[in-house]
């Protein structure tokens, strides 16, 4: 049975100073986000984008907001349209912006507004290796990750690439936050193996909130 029918799972788990993992944040408005997920998509689709060095992601991407997080061989950047088609990235819906802020305020970052959201798609396989979100204009405003899906182990590592990262399970409905002293953490999503979910089938999708501008 799902983690997440069981509401003792919906507890916060400190990660470090400045980050916490908050169990089944998100599970009241899944079927919500997810159908706005299918509205971005539909309008900015999907895309598995090629990095600096020449590679392409193994995670399929889109973006909404005022601003899009891209990746190419020019290196990786923030646009206010999408490269594929040169149109404004779709806008953020309301309702992923409210569940960004009470997830803020929840791990203790009062009045957090996003203006970007980097949606990833994982397939069996996808995997993100760890890196720093280091891109946004504001590194004083918190990351919001939200989880939907087939579960997945996030990498939880410290402030340098070698540091040994923690191994954090994540089931659909989980939010994590970090800022403050945590907000340059290394971390990562491993290897996602071969699931099912009633809502996503085979997927995973997780959604990042940020202040980029």
């Amino acid at each position: 049975m799902p983690p997440e029918l069981f509401p003792e799972t919906r507890v916060a788990l400190p990660l470090d100073p400045g980050a916490v993992l908050l169990g089944g944040f998100a599970l009241d408005a899944a079927e919500e986000l997810l159908a706005g997920i299918a509205a971005i998509a539909a309008a900015a689709p999907f895309r598995r984008m090629e990095t600096p060095g020449g590679r392409a992601m193994s995670v399929a991407m889109t973006n909404a907001g005022a601003a899009g997080w891209t990746t190419s061989r020019r290196g990786y950047r923030y646009t206010a349209a999408d490269p594929l088609g040169g149109l404004p990235w779709p806008p953020l819906p309301l309702a992923f912006v409210a569940l960004a802020g009470r997830a803020a305020a929840r791990a203790g970052f009062a009045s957090f507004v996003p203006d970007a959201c980097l949606v990833n798609r994982y397939e069996p396989g996808a995997r993100m290796a760890p890196h720093q979100d280091r891109d946004e204009a504001d590194l004083a405003a918190p990351i919001v990750s939200v989880s939907l899906g087939v579960a997945a182990v996030f990498l939880w590592g410290g402030q340098a690439r070698g540091d040994r990262p923690r191994r954090v399970p994540l089931h659909h409905g989980d939010v994590v936050v970090w800022g403050g002293p945590a907000r340059l953490t290394f971390h990562g999503v491993d290897t996602l193996k071969p699931g099912d979910h009633p809502l996503t089938g085979p997927l995973r999708y997780n959604l990042t909130f940020r202040k980029a501008l």
